[in-house]
């Protein structure tokens, strides 16, 4: 009998692996590699996530039903066979044999393992109701490698089709042919959401006080914890929202169109309309662009609202985004893209009383068209609202009672990317100095 070296230990070391079985469970194959790396650090504890899968049993993990028939085989094989396989044994990939598994995903304390889905739980330090609440997070971790991609919904309580586009869009995902990982966390702010409100209970806008400070208000201790325990372990942001105060918004993906590795983001959206905006101070997406990670914002809707048609364009845009990062193939024949508006502005009603608009989303308007009326219920005098730019109406007001100076209709306007110069080493724009923002008001019309 031929005595090789290499084969003789593997095939010693399977060997003693069945001896073991007898006695107690089997120790999975090592390879040979790993029996001369050096004794790992003390690992850090962690708590194994447990698979979540709603759509299908739980199933063995991969190479174990090999295991357990090579364990067998072993177990019963005579002297004979012992030496046909060794004669042989130069012939086999011994390490094919013995897969590697992909390294679990290690979120909040939790692993996830490789080709299973999780449900796992972000719980801030701060509650503001003295029961500490915790926040649902859905892990699907891919068999393959790929990046990490985050999708977050209700960072205004008041915000739902993004919560049902996170629901769908994880829910739809097979975690065996998905490469990479996907973290959804459908209700960011939940104690807004509890209380169908926008706000935190201290009437703080969450969304202005990324990334955060451990030291501060309630609100920037919150945004703290969320950004460093979930969003920066991951490569690629897309934090979903709606329109706000009563206003709808065209589905439309925002981000700062001055950086590359935004913009790739951003185009793989085919079918939504892009706008640039770099996003106002405090912002969860700037914030995470700020910190080196790629993010956008997508925008579809109204608040306090179900849509199905806005959350089905908005699932389909994301999806394409994770086709286009390479992550999960899922055949989706979409439309052409659409233009990119580099420009926009909202334009206010002059005057007090009834807004009732004349436009649709999406359309085309031109200098000095028609956008709607408002009408004083009293008097029954009536001023009309004419667009100054040419463009497409991308946000509006639904029909209600405005003041003067309401914004009512968000027009985007096709320029060039040239005139956008490159972005910033610092800050972007201040935010009196933006045109989608009310430096009168405390609260911004931007990531709405």
């Amino acid at each position: 009998m031929r005595v090789i070296p290499r084969a003789l230990a593997v095939l010693a070391l399977l060997l003693a692996t069945a001896g073991a079985g007898a006695a107690g469970p089997a120790v999975p194959p090592v390879a040979e590699a790993q029996l001369e790396a050096p004794a790992p650090s003390a690992p850090v504890a962690r708590r194994r996530a447990r698979s979540v899968d709603l759509d299908a049993p739980v199933t063995a993990l991969p190479g174990k039903d090999y295991r357990q028939e090579l364990q067998r085989d072993i177990e019963t094989v005579t002297d004979r066979a012992q030496d046909a396989a060794l004669d042989t044994l130069d012939d086999l990939q011994v390490p094919a044999l013995v897969r590697d598994a992909r390294p679990p995903f290690v979120l909040l304390g939790a692993e996830v393992a490789a080709g299973t889905a999780a449900r796992l739980a972000w719980q801030p330090e701060e509650s503001f109701e003295g029961i500490a609440a915790a926040t649902p997070v859905l892990v699907v971790n891919g068999a393959g490698d790929g990046p990490v991609l985050c999708l977050t919904a209700a960072v205004h309580g008041d915000e739902l089709n993004g919560i049902e586009m996170v629901r769908r869009v994880l829910y739809d995902i097979d975690a065996q042919q998905l490469q990479g990982t996907v973290v959804g966390v459908p209700i960011v702010n939940l104690v807004g959401f509890r209380r169908a409100s926008r706000y935190l209970a201290d009437r703080r806008d969450l969304n202005r006080h990324f990334p955060g400070n451990p030291q501060g208000s309630s609100a920037s201790r919150i945004a703290h914890s969320f950004f460093n325990e979930i969003i920066l372990h991951c490569n690629v942001l897309v934090d979903l929202h709606t329109g706000s105060f009563y206003r709808t918004n065209l589905p439309q993906v925002r981000g700062d169109l001055r950086r590359p590795e935004v913009v790739r983001v951003a185009e793989a959206f085919t079918s939504t309309a892009i706008i640039h905006s770099p996003g106002a101070t405090g912002t969860l997406r700037r914030a995470a662009v700020s910190s080196g990670v790629p993010a956008v914002t997508l925008e579809a809707g109204e608040p306090m609202r179900l849509q199905t048609q806005e959350v089905e364009h908005g699932v389909q845009g994301i999806f394409a985004l994770i086709d286009q990062l390479g992550m999960y193939r899922k055949l989706r024949v979409w439309g052409n893209p659409v233009p990119v508006h580099y420009r926009s502005r909202w334009v206010r009603a002059d005057a007090g009383g009834i807004l009732l608009a004349r436009v649709e989303l999406g359309q085309k308007v031109a200098v000095g068209d028609l956008l709607g009326s408002v009408t004083d219920p009293i008097t029954n005098l009536r001023a009309d609202v004419v667009s100054p730019y040419a463009g497409r109406v991308i946000g509006k007001a639904v029909d209600q009672f405005v003041h003067p100076g309401f914004a009512a209709f968000h027009i985007g306007i096709a320029t060039r990317s040239a005139d956008l110069g490159t972005a910033p080493r610092g800050e972007a724009q201040d935010e009196d100095e933006r045109d989608d923002v009310d430096p009168g008001s405390r609260d911004s019309l931007e990531d709405s």
